[in-house]
């Protein structure tokens, strides 16, 4: 049996993450790779003391917050870590949004310093004038008018530095929402919270270990890719490969066809663009991957299905959210449920409530309510939205499941997505599904439609594979199909073919844009 966990009070995520790995001996052991680039576990301790020294020069103190706009490149680890050493706040920003954006997350964080890459600096630049709070701007590989360039910036500054005598429950980062709907919510993390998902979800959950090399197509400023590029890797003391460019198909396969990871994280619609390239398996060697594993939104059988077939791999799909920090319910090595987002990790417990707070029994589509020890404190200066989100040791999700008798849970959509036909509530989700079983499909998505009678009924929007063009009566065939695999009441009523889906920079897609 494994001993419990526990971080004692005076505690500095930093020094855990970073010096503990080199005082455990591993100080020349590759931490990152990116591109030509590779920096061992004593040269991102340098670089983040650097930073972290160079910060304070720059007037930052302890709880102060710092942005960071840079791609999947090692300084933002540096920056990262280097910011929280001090006691200070990081922020990673979406790298796709525009000025509007940068300009009301700047403000509402009242971040002091900004570190971006020199070929995002642009776009805030548009709204600098506005930015009441920022004192400092840094850019990364180039310069700017106003702004000090990074490598000098950090290279003047001492490599020692000790950490802030933060407590694990001092603020550590502020992870904005991916903004579905609005402007972005910043949820408040601990210090405690990475260590406590880095034992839970990838040591104990996924068997992370120092040998392993790890690569995630899902962006750092992304939760999920945070926790995949950085602190889970960080915490296991294993590698990280970092790749900047966008995760398109062939950058994918080319970047684990040249650095070999052992574990690999994906997103549903990226696995499903993997399998459409014809011939991967032929072309491309993934004996080295021991693991796959996708999260923000469900994977669909016919994916998992496929990319077994095609590499022999199985998919490990899982829930998290920024909320949680990462990952609270998954399949794993031996425990899969094809379908399913899987059990709750060791150290979480998740239920199914009622709009009342009732527990549901098995089967039936509820609220998903989560408690573990990595969940927020609570939205930066969101008070009200705060209190319903974040109820005693409960985190209300905002994800309608169901539990089935063996402890497994089945996501029904988002309690906004969620249609009731014929007075029977449907899941978009398990229409999509369905519909990406179809040989001809890539990509679906369900929303409610009103029909002539003003009734809501399933409409769908699909994604075709190369080689489709939506004629011939496919969408006639689309119907009959769904309606042989789920009940029938639950089919598309309206079938349109699109060129793509609207989604979010860590590809959920954004239905609110297709209801309206």
């Amino acid at each position: 049996m494994s001993k419990p966990f526990s971080i004692p009070d005076q505690y500095n995520a930093a020094a855990d993450l970073v010096d503990r790995n080199v005082a455990e001996g591993r100080g020349d052991k590759p931490a990152i790779l990116c591109e030509e680039r590779s920096l061992t576990y004593r040269d991102v301790q340098a670089l983040a003391n650097r930073v972290g020294n160079a910060l304070r020069g720059s007037g930052v103190g302890m709880e102060q917050r710092v942005m960071l706009l840079l791609p999947d490149v090692p300084e933002f680890i540096a920056a990262f870590f280097g910011a929280v050493k001090i006691g200070a706040v990081p922020i990673p920003a979406n790298t796709l949004l525009k000025a509007p954006d940068y300009e009301y997350m700047l403000n509402d964080s009242r971040a002091r310093v900004l570190i971006a890459h020199h070929t995002l600096w642009p776009e805030v630049a548009k709204v600098r004038d506005r930015l009441r709070f920022l004192r400092e701007v840094v850019l990364v590989g180039g310069d700017a008018q106003g702004a000090r360039r990074f490598e000098a910036w950090a290279g003047a500054a001492s490599p020692e530095l000790e950490p802030a005598p933060t407590g694990k429950d001092d603020a550590v980062f502020l992870a904005y929402t991916s903004g579905t709907t609005g402007f972005p919510k910043g949820a408040v993390h601990l210090h405690h919270d990475m260590a406590f998902s880095g034992e839970h979800f990838a040591r104990r959950t996924l068997g992370f270990t120092a040998e392993d090399r790890i690569y995630s197509a899902p962006k750092l400023f992304f939760t999920y890719g945070l926790g995949n590029s950085m602190y889970l890797p960080f915490y296991a003391g294993a590698t990280v490969v970092l790749q900047p460019a966008w995760p398109k198909p062939d950058v994918v396969y080319e970047t684990i066809q040249r650095t070999r990871p052992t574990v690999f994280f994906g997103v549903p619609t990226l696995y499903a663009a993997l399998l459409a390239v014809p011939d991967a398996d032929k072309t491309y060697d993934l004996s080295c991957l021991r693991l796959c594993h996708s999260g923000g939104e469900p994977l669909p059988p016919a994916i998992f299905e496929g990319w077994k077939a095609r590499f022999g791999l199985e998919i490990y799909d899982g829930i998290g959210s920024t909320e949680a920090v990462h990952i609270f319910i998954s399949n794993r090595p031996g425990d899969v449920r094809v379908g399913s987002s899987g059990r709750p990790v060791l150290g979480y417990e998740a239920r199914v409530t009622d709009d009342q707070g009732r527990e549901l029994p098995a089967g039936e589509i509820g609220n998903l309510m989560l408690k573990g020890d990595s969940v927020a404190a609570c939205y930066w200066n969101k008070h009200e939205q705060s209190k319903r989100t974040f109820q005693g040791e409960w985190l209300f999700t905002g994800d309608k499941y169901s539990k089935d008798a063996e402890g497994y849970f089945w996501f029904a959509g988002r309690a906004n997505d969620m249609l009731k036909v014929s007075g029977i509530w449907v899941s978009p989700a398990e229409v999509e599904a369905a519909l990406i079983a179809h040989p001809a499909v890539l990509e679906a998505a369900v929303v409610g439609n009103p029909d002539e009678h003003g009734l809501i009924k399933p409409k769908a929007f699909v994604v075709l594979k190369p080689g489709h063009d939506g004629g011939g009566g496919l969408e006639a065939e689309m119907k009959a199909f769904v309606k042989e695999r789920i009940a029938p009441y639950k089919y598309p009523r309206w079938i349109t073919f699109v060129p793509e889906l609207p989604k979010t920079a860590t590809g959920k897609i954004q239905r609110f844009k297709l209801r309206q």
